[in-house]
């Protein structure tokens, strides 16, 4: 049975859905200053032995780059999902006591691409209606199933101002995705809602950050790399995704892939 499965992800494609981290990538601005790497321990001459070493610091936001939201990111009403209350010693200085990301599992399910962009990106800030996911959907979207939406803003992860007014979906899209029992959703923008105004009938900007985390539970996964998926014409895929055990934090990095 091993060998049979090694043989057959040999044989796969495998696509990485990470963007590259550095200082100076797109990141949203409650999450600024992102992801920072200072070298502080250099390789050099004058060591007791000819073996040296060299490493860093990371400093980041977990919302940062590639990211998966935890359930606790988010509140309604200073309630999280499960009805979870804020104020009753959940919420510490030193990270949350329930709904850490530590508490997700690694997710290994069926994934699909949606890919609402096509041949062309979206406008700026267009806002993805349950119809463009209907039309864009080339396979059946299935209880338990990771759903990818991609935009084509990906494709401008380099240039910050640009990515950061990407299209997202809408609140009615993140319903439809609800009503398909999925397992959890991501994008390739900064925020998988339309970073804009309040919508309307929830009185909240990102409704889908309501909806999704905290009313169905569940997670986000924000800031994919879709370009090479889409242009595979890959809709259906095996996806991976490792969430970091960090005890309390809100969200974790990820580098998630798609096997096909």
């Amino acid at each position: 049975m091993i060998e049979a499965l090694l043989d057959s992800v040999e044989k796969a494609r495998v696509f990485d859905l990470e963007q590259l981290r550095y200082a100076g990538a797109p990141s949203h601005p409650a999450h600024t200053p992102g992801f920072n790497y200072f070298l502080h321990r250099h390789h050099a001459r004058g060591a007791p032995e000819a073996r040296t070493g060299a490493s860093g610091i990371i400093v980041t936001p977990e919302h940062s780059g590639t990211h998966i939201d935890a359930l606790a990111h988010q509140a309604e009403n200073l309630t999280l999902h499960g009805g979870i209350h804020v104020d009753e010693g959940v919420q510490t200085s030193v990270g949350f006591k329930k709904l850490g990301i530590e508490t997700m599992a690694p997710l290994v399910a069926r994934g699909v691409l949606i890919d609402v962009a096509g041949e062309k990106r979206l406008e700026p800030e267009y806002a993805i209606t349950p119809a463009d996911l209907e039309r864009a959907a080339r396979v059946e979207v299935r209880e338990g199933d990771v759903v990818l939406v991609r935009t084509g803003f990906g494709a401008l992860w380099s240039k910050p101002d640009e990515y950061l007014r990407a299209a997202g979906v809408s609140a009615a899209g993140s319903r439809w995705l609800i009503d398909r029992k999925v397992r959890a959703v991501g994008a390739d923008n900064m925020a998988f809602d339309v970073m804009g105004p309040p919508d309307p009938e929830l009185k909240v900007t990102l409704p889908g950050h309501i909806l999704l985390l905290v009313r169905a539970g569940i997670p986000i996964i924000e800031n994919l790399n879709l370009e090479e998926l889409a242009a595979a014409k890959v809709q259906e895929f095996l996806f991976v995704c490792l969430p970091l055990k960090m005890r309390g934090a809100t969200g974790s990095p990820v580098r998630p892939i798609a096997i096909a």
